[in-house]
Formats: structure tokens, sequence, C-alpha cells
């Protein structure tokens, strides 16, 4: 995950692992009770959950930074990862950690490089500038992939895209710029 984080000047240190075993929870139920028991830290401290059940055909999911926090909040914030996609699990096509690397970019204020309206090439759905509007979600690692008529092919190598782990490889300078400026106005020191 640093190897991604790193080029944004953003470092992660593991300060803990706890292991717990609860149905409910591994089935991802009961987001809240699991959360408020097992998490450690304030708002700036990521809390990554690993499950090996969750509900939908989820990969994982993750909280973006808020402006008004309440005590609920900083309870569920955090993310929550299909134990199957770490490197070597047995999830075929997402199973190089990437899920991880894309949800943090969630918790760390980016949005999907998609437009989340299915073929709407009308608008910049991430709001970073440098990646350019994509309509659909990427399958795969299909190259030349030019969902929309604007400038430039669709973001397959990016973090914040659906890609086959294998294909994702980056962040762009916005984004990078974005999430720090994220950081510095939701997360950090809080």
């Amino acid at each position: 995950m640093n190897s991604a984080y790193g080029p944004a000047g953003i470092n992660f240190k593991l300060m803990n692992v706890s292991r717990t075993e609860n149905a409910r929870w591994a089935a991802g139920m009961d987001e809240f009770s699991m959360k408020s028991t097992l998490r450690k830290g304030s708002y700036s401290a990521l809390n990554i959950y690993f499950a090996p059940n969750l509900s939908g055909g989820l990969l994982g999911f993750c909280y973006f930074p808020k402006a008004d926090l309440y005590p609920y909040d900083k309870i569920v914030d955090g993310c929550v990862i299909f134990s199957s996609t770490v490197p070597g699990g047995d999830r075929a096509r997402f199973n190089e950690g990437k899920t991880a690397t894309h949800e943090v970019g969630h918790y760390m204020g980016l949005y999907h490089v998609f437009n989340e309206k299915n073929g709407d090439c009308s608008k910049d759905g991430d709001m970073v500038d440098d990646t350019p509007i994509q309509g659909t979600k990427t399958s795969g690692c299909p190259a030349g992939k030019d969902s929309c008529p604007a400038p430039g092919l669709d973001s397959i190598h990016n973090f914040m895209d659906y890609s086959d782990d294998s294909c994702m490889t980056e962040f762009t300078p916005g984004q990078n710029a974005r999430m720090q400026m994220m950081w510095q106005k939701f997360r950090a020191g809080k």
C-alpha cells in the first residue's frame, strides 16, 4: 500500500493486528457493533477490517472523510475489505491487494474515476482535473478503452477504477494533491 501512496507523500505505519472470530461480523453484519468493539485510535487512524463474507458481491467499502463529525462517524470510520482480495487470496482477478488500495483511496477522499451514472460523459465525476472523463467502470484490463468523446482514454490503470488488480498501477498527480488536501482539511489531528 505504501508504494501506491508514497508518490502522494502518504505512508502508513502498521500499529496493531488483532484477530477476532465472530460469525455475524465475518458476514459483514452488525458493522456498528464490530467497529465500536474493535476500532483503535483517533479519526486520523486508518482502521482496516478484513472479513471473509461480505454481502452483495462487495469486495470492500470505506468511509469518506467528513467535515461535521458526530460520534457515530468516528466509530464506523475505516475500511472493510473482503479477505480473499489480499495478496495470494482466492478471489481471482482481485487478489493482489488492490481492493484495499482502492478503498483507502475513498478514506483519503477520492471518488471513482468513472461516473456513477453509467454512460454519463457530461461531467467529470471524480472532481480531479487530470483524470479523463470516463462514462463506465472498467472490467478486466482493456487497452485503448475510451467510453467518452472527451480527450483522453479511460483510466484503466488507475486505482480508483474497477479494473483487475494486475491492471491497477497508479494515482494521478491531481489525485495525489486531492488526497493531501482532504487529509489536511478533514483528518489531520482529529
